[in-house]
């Protein structure tokens, strides 16, 4: 994971909600950055909680969209990158045998991001997969928000 150092902390807090919207987005793609420390750089700047929570959520979920897209249009493609990585084979065994509940589990690091392109590449349905996924990063980034 890298971390984002105080140079994109800099950056949350002089783009404010915008730019969290901006680091959470990239930090749900399968690219290694920290969404949370992001998030806590926000908090830490003074951006309420309320609202870092939606720019964070908001920019986190559909972060997650664009891995679905990437699995449910370039399947074979996603198989392969899948199959490249302990997390990504993972993720493939969890929704082969559990289906769309395994993303319950996409929250968690190293799997989670990887599970969400399986998802696309499963077709699981937007409908739950959005709900769910979206609901998911909510929780994860309020805990991190009573924690800090």
């Amino acid at each position: 994971m890298i971390d984002l150092g105080p140079e994109a902390a800099e950056w949350v807090r002089v783009y404010s909600g915008p730019g969290l919207l901006i680091a959470a987005f990239v930090g749900a793609t399968l690219v290694p950055v920290s969404s949370e420390a992001a998030f806590v750089a926000a908090l830490l700047g003074g951006l309420a909680v309320p609202a870092a929570l939606v720019w964070a959520t908001t920019g986190n979920t559909f972060g997650c969209l664009v891995n679905y897209g990437i699995g449910r249009w370039g399947r074979e493609r996603a198989s392969d990158a899948l199959g490249r990585s302990r997390g990504g084979q993972a993720a493939v065994r969890w929704l082969e045998r559990f289906g769309a509940p395994a993303l319950w589990l996409s929250w968690l690091p190293v799997v989670g991001d990887p599970l969400t392109l399986a998802a696309g590449a499963a077709r699981v349905r937007l409908g739950v997969f959005v709900p769910l996924v979206g609901g998911l990063r909510l929780a994860r980034y309020a805990a991190l928000a009573w924690a800090v």
